[in-house]
């Protein structure tokens, strides 16, 4: 029996790590939106692909992880600007935020007055390109940064599975 329970242990501890890891090719925008939508890797393509430059990326205090080099990407308010919110009138917007969730559950949020109504929404990708290797190629595919935030690792996604789309009450 401990055998038995071992062995699952460790089956399902192997597939939460694969599943931690997997690599995606799209995503999708829900939530308080009027129509859901899902944006593959090639569709990101038809958006202009901005040099982004290196980033050091740091932890929660500053201290620093790793440096990605040449880094390009798409605007994430570019890829939204398709998207109608459910909304009445434009003055609600402001009530409207973004929680982008990679596979492994790990969330970024973001407000519309901060990607919409402030130079950080100018700063915002989602990654093309990272240290010469095309999104595709990627171990970690749909990557996201926000590339003037002060510790940089803190909204840097990997693996983005979903935009959920809300609204505060």
């Amino acid at each position: 029996m401990k055998k038995i329970l071992l062995l699952l242990l460790l089956c399902s501890g192997a597939a939460m790590a694969q599943e931690k890891n997997q690599q995606t090719q799209k995503f999708a925008i829900t939530g308080e939106v009027e129509k859901e939508s899902v944006i593959t890797l090639d569709s990101l393509k038809q958006y202009t692909i901005s040099p982004i430059g290196d980033i050091k990326v740091t932890d929660h205090t500053g201290a620093f992880k790793h440096k990605d080099d040449e880094l390009k990407g798409v605007l994430l308010k570019d890829v939204l600007s398709h998207t109608k919110f459910k909304t009445t009138s434009p003055k609600l917007l402001s009530r409207f935020y973004f929680v982008c969730t990679g596979v492994d559950g790990y969330k970024v949020v973001y407000s519309w007055n901060e990607l919409y109504n402030t130079a950080v929404g100018d700063h915002v990708y989602i990654i093309m390109e990272k240290n010469g290797i095309k999104a595709d190629k990627m171990p970690e595919s749909i990557q996201m940064t926000s590339a003037t935030d002060f510790k940089t690792g803190r909204r840097y996604l990997h693996n983005l599975d979903k935009i959920v789309v809300g609204q505060v009450q």
